[in-house]
C-alpha cells in the first residue's frame, strides 16, 4: 500500500511561494558589488542623472547613452533617491518588477487553470536560474519581462473573454514596456497575438483589438511624450543612436563580443530554466493531443518566436531568451501537477551542481595552459575563494540532497522536485554567484573607492569597468595613458606601460601611477 502523502493547506503553500519570491529576488541584493558591463552602466547613467538633474537624456561617463528608453533610469533614480547610493537601491526596481511578473503568472494560470498548476508555475519562474539573476540586477529586463507577461497574457484572456477592458491593460503594459525597452514590447506581443489570432482564423477579431482607437491612445499616452521629448532634444542623433544602432542594428548585425551561432540559444535554454529543464523534454510527449488546447498553442507559439527570432539575430545575449520563459513556466506548471515520479526531473539540477563542484578542479587542470596573466589572476582568485569557502563540498551536499530529496516518501512528487531544484538556485545565488562578484567585481569597487579617497584623475586604458564611475563618483578618461596619469587596467597591460608605480591590485585589477617623466624603452 502506498504511503499517505503529505499535501500542505494552501496557507503553507502560499507562505512557502512568498519564501522563495523572497530568497530569489531580494535577499541579498545590497550584499555584493555591481557587475559590469551591464549593471554598471545603467547604475552609472541613473547616478548622472541624479547629480545633473537631468530627467530626460541619459549620460555615461559624461557621454550621450542611447542604448535604452528611459524608464529604467526613473525607477532607479526613484530608489537611490530614497535609499542613497548603493547596490540595494540600484537593484530594488528589478526585484519588484520580478516580484509583479511572478504574480502576474500566478493570476493568470489560476484563472485559466487551476490554483495548484499556478503556484507551481510561480515557483518554478522564482527558481529559474536565468530569472533569479535579472530579479536582482540593475538592469531593465525585469522590467520588460513583466510587462511582455502582462501584454501577452491580457491579449490571450481578451480572446477567449472578448471583454475590451483586457486589450486597455495589454497596450498599457506594452506602453510601459516601450518606455523601457523600445520596439521589442510591441515586435513579440504583436507577433504572437497575430499568428495565435490566426491559428484560431479570428484574424478580423485581432485587428479590431490591435486597431481600437482607445488603446492605441492609452499606448501613446504612456509612451510618446518621452520620445518626443528626446527627439527634440537630440534630433537625429536620438534615431541614429537609439533606433539604427541600439534596435535595428542589433538584429542586422553582431555587436562587439556579442555573437554566436545558430544553435547558441540552446545550451542557455537548458542552463536558464534549471532546474525545470526535464519538464522541458516533457512538454514534447503527446504533442499533438496537447496542440488541441488553445493556451498550450498561445505559449509554444509566444517561445517558438522568441527562440526563432533571436537566433536569427545577430546579436546575441542570454538574457534575450528570457522574454519567452513566462510560457514555458505556464505549461511546466501544468505537467508537474501531474507528475507521478520526480527522480528523472532531479537528475538535471543534481548534474549541474556535480559539475559546478568538479569547477575548483577544472580550473586547476587549466590554470598551467593559461597564458594571460589577468585570466591567470581572475582563475587564482576563484580558486582561492572556493578553498576557503569549501565550495565542492557545498555543492556536493546540495546535489545529494536534490536527488536524495526525490524518495522522500511523505511528499508528493511536485513537492520533492520544487524543494530539491531550490538546492540549486539557492546555491548558485548564495554560494556561486557572491564569489563571482567577490573575484571579479569587488577589486573594481576597492579601486574606486581608494580613487575617491584620494581624490585621484583616473584614465581606463584597455579596460570598461561602469561600475568603477559609481563607486568613484567620478568620471575616467579612457585613453593611453600620458606621464603623471593614474590609470585603472589590468596586470597582462601593465608591460606595455613600462615602469609604474602600483597603488593598487587585486585578481588582476591594477591601478598604478604612470611616472611623471617618459621612460626610454
Amino acid at each position: 500500500m502506498k504511503p499517505q502523502l503529505y499535501r500542505p493547506d494552501r496557507n503553507i503553500l502560499f507562505a512557502g511561494l512568498a519564501l522563495f519570491v523572497f530568497l530569489s529576488f531580494f535577499a541579498g541584493i545590497g550584499s555584493g558589488p555591481l557587475f559590469d558591463v551591464d549593471e554598471g552602466a545603467f547604475s552609472e547613467a541613473t547616478r548622472e542623472m541624479l547629480v545633473s538633474k537631468n530627467y530626460l537624456t541619459t549620460y555615461l561617463n559624461g557621454a550621450l547613452r542611447f542604448d535604452k528608453p528611459i524608464l529604467i533610469y526613473w525607477l532607479q533614480l526613484l530608489s537611490i533617491e530614497s535609499f542613497g547610493i548603493n547596490e540595494f537601491a540600484f537593484r530594488l526596481p528589478s526585484a519588484i518588477a520580478a516580484t509583479l511578473w511572478a504574480g502576474a503568472i500566478f493570476f493568470f494560470v489560476r484563472r485559466e487553470r487551476n490554483e495548484t498548476e499556478a503556484i507551481l508555475a510561480t515557483a518554478l519562474m522564482a527558481l529559474s536560474l536565468q530569472v533569479s539573476i535579472i530579479a536582482k540586477a540593475a538592469i531593465a529586463d525585469a522590467v520588460l519581462n513583466l510587462c511582455l507577461a502582462v501584454t501577452l497574457t491580457a491579449l490571450f484572456t481578451h480572446w477567449r473573454t472578448k471583454r475590451r477592458s483586457w486589450i486597455y491593460i495589454a497596450f498599457a503594459a506594452m506602453g510601459f514596456g516601450m518606455l523601457d525597452k523600445g520596439p521589442v514590447a510591441i515586435l513579440i506581443p504583436v507577433v504572437v497575438s497575430f499568428v495565435f489570432f490566426l491559428s484560431q482564423k479570428e484574424l478580423k477579431a485581432w485587428f479590431r483589438a490591435m486597431l481600437n482607437p482607445t488603446a492605441i491612445a492609452l499606448f501613446l499616452v504612456i509612451a510618446l511624450p518621452w520620445y518626443v521629448l528626446e527627439y527634440r532634444e537630440q534630433g537625429q542623433a536620438f534615431i541614429d543612436g537609439f533606433f539604427m544602432k541600439h534596435n535595428i542594428g542589433r538584429f542586422e548585425g553582431s555587436m562587439e563580443g556579442h555573437s554566436g551561432s545558430l544553435f547558441y540559444y540552446i545550451p542557455v535554454v537548458l542552463i536558464g530554466i534549471m532546474p525545470s529543464t526535464g519538464l522541458l523534454f516533457g512538454l514534447f510527449a503527446s504533442l499533438r493531443q496537447r496542440l488541441a488546447d488553445p493556451l498550450w498553442q498561445f505559449c509554444l507559439i509566444w517561445f517558438a518566436f522568441v527562440f526563432v527570432f533571436f537566433s536569427l539575430s545577430g546579436t546575441k545575449l542570454p538574457h534575450y531568451m528570457i522574454y519567452g520563459y513566462t510560457p514555458l513556466f505556464i505549461l511546466f506548471g501544468a505537467a508537474l501537477s501531474k507528475i507521478e515520479r520526480s527522480w528523472q526531473l532531479a537528475l538535471w539540477p543534481t548534474a549541474l551542481l556535480l559539475l559546478l563542484a568538479a569547477l575548483p578542479f577544472a580550473l586547476q587542470h587549466l590554470m598551467p595552459s593559461m597564458d594571460n596573466l589577468f585570466i591567470q589572476a581572475q582563475l587564482q582568485g576563484f580558486l582561492t575563494e572556493m578553498a576557503a569557502i569549501h565550495f565542492s563540498l557545498l555543492m556536493l551536499a546540495a546535489a545529494a540532497l536534490c536527488l536524495l530529496l526525490q524518495f522522500a516518501p511523505v511528499l508528493a512528487p511536485s513537492l520533492r522536485f520544487i524543494i530539491g531544484g531550490a538546492f540549486l538556485t539557492f546555491s548558485f545565488n548564495f554560494i556561486a554567484m557572491p564569489m563571482a562578484a567577490r573575484v571579479m567585481q569587488e577589486p573594481v569597487k576597492e579601486a574606486a573607492q581608494f580613487a575617491r579617497k584620494e581624490k585621484l584623475k583616473i584614465v581606463m586604458w584597455k579596460v570598461y569597468y561602469p561600475s568603477f564611475f559609481v563607486y568613484s563618483g567620478s568620471f575616467a578618461e579612457r585613453r593611453f595613458p600620458e606621464p603623471g596619469d593614474v590609470v585603472l587596467t589590468t596586470i597582462d597591460r601593465l608591460e606595455k606601460l613600462g615602469p609604474v608605480e602600483r597603488l593598487y591590485g587585486r585578481n588582476g585589477i591594477m591601478l598604478v601611477r604612470m611616472p611623471t617623466q617618459p621612460t626610454s624603452r
